[in-house]
């Protein structure tokens, strides 16, 4: 009995919960709050993809400590304060918007809505890429100037927030009308987001990438200005000659016809319909567990 006394002293006593006050409690409801909103407001800018890098440089320091390695430590630690003031100035513009949002917003909505009503993976139709396909074609055909973005996994409220917000089911019909000369719309990119023509007149970063053809003008650099910044498919159509363009990952591939388009928009349907099912099966899962 006195070892079973001395074992329950010595190891299960500290698993106790420590007392908590109404104080604690409230502190929780904070930070809760404060990262929940930080995490949220990383995801949908730019930083997100600066995350994915860091948590890179943390695996390979935690890696570094592990096997008892000097150098990178001492790169990491001799580097990090630079690193901090680097990041400060690089998301200087996204950083001012966080706290202008904060200034805006309302805590009280905030704190009781937390879900998305909408599915930023949301799968787009087939009918929506015919739509797609019949409008581009007929814009080259008319040699009227177009640039679509497609989103896919990165968000682009960024540039979503630079045009005229519209939130209009996709149809030829509409895209054909809005990039019509002398109207109000038909200037900047529009941006898609599943089934749904979510803004017009959209304002794109354009590439610096030296190598490019010099008889590229500014809607073909558009195109591949977001293409290098976001996972989007950006389709370009040119007011010169009529011709279509897909840019993808930085790079633009000319030219194109009907089929190849369609089967890059298929790929793109059938990669977020494997987020979908990923999600599901993961939900699926846990419930059985």
């Amino acid at each position: 009995m006195e070892a079973i006394r001395s074992f329950i002293n010595n190891y299960v006593v500290w698993l106790s919960l420590p007392k908590i006050n109404i104080t604690d409690i409230i502190e929780i409801l904070i930070l809760a709050f404060i990262i929940y909103h930080i995490v949220k407001w990383v995801k949908n800018t730019r930083a997100w993809v600066l995350v994915k890098g860091l948590v890179v440089i943390v695996v390979f320091w935690l890696f570094a400590a592990i096997f008892e390695l000097n150098v990178i430590p001492w790169i990491i630690s001799n580097t990090i304060s630079v690193g901090i003031i680097a990041l400060i100035i690089v998301f200087q513009p996204e950083f001012r918007k966080a706290l202008e949002q904060l200034g805006q917003k309302n805590i009280m909505k905030s704190i009781l809505y937390f879900e998305d009503p909408r599915d930023r993976n949301e799968k787009f139709s087939d009918h929506t890429v015919n739509e797609i396909i019949r409008a581009t074609f007929e814009l080259a055909k008319a040699k009227t100037g177009a640039l679509i973005v497609m989103e896919e996994d990165m968000p682009l409220n960024d540039f979503e927030s630079t045009g005229i917000y519209l939130d209009s089911i996709i149809s030829s019909e509409l895209l054909i009308n809005i990039f019509e000369h002398n109207t109000p719309l038909h200037d900047g990119a529009v941006i898609l987001r599943g089934d749904r023509i979510v803004a017009a007149t959209c304002y794109l970063p354009l590439s610096d990438n030296m190598q490019l053809s010099k008889d590229l003008g500014t809607r073909h650099r558009a195109g591949i200005g977001i293409s290098e910044v976001s996972d989007s498919l950006t389709i370009i159509v040119s007011e010169e000659t009529g011709k279509v363009s897909i840019a993808k990952g930085g790079k633009l591939i000319r030219n194109v016809d009907g089929d190849y388009l369609r089967s890059k928009l298929v790929d793109a349907q059938r990669k977020t319909t494997e987020v979908k099912k990923l999600k599901l099966w993961r939900g699926r899962i846990k419930n059985e567990r």
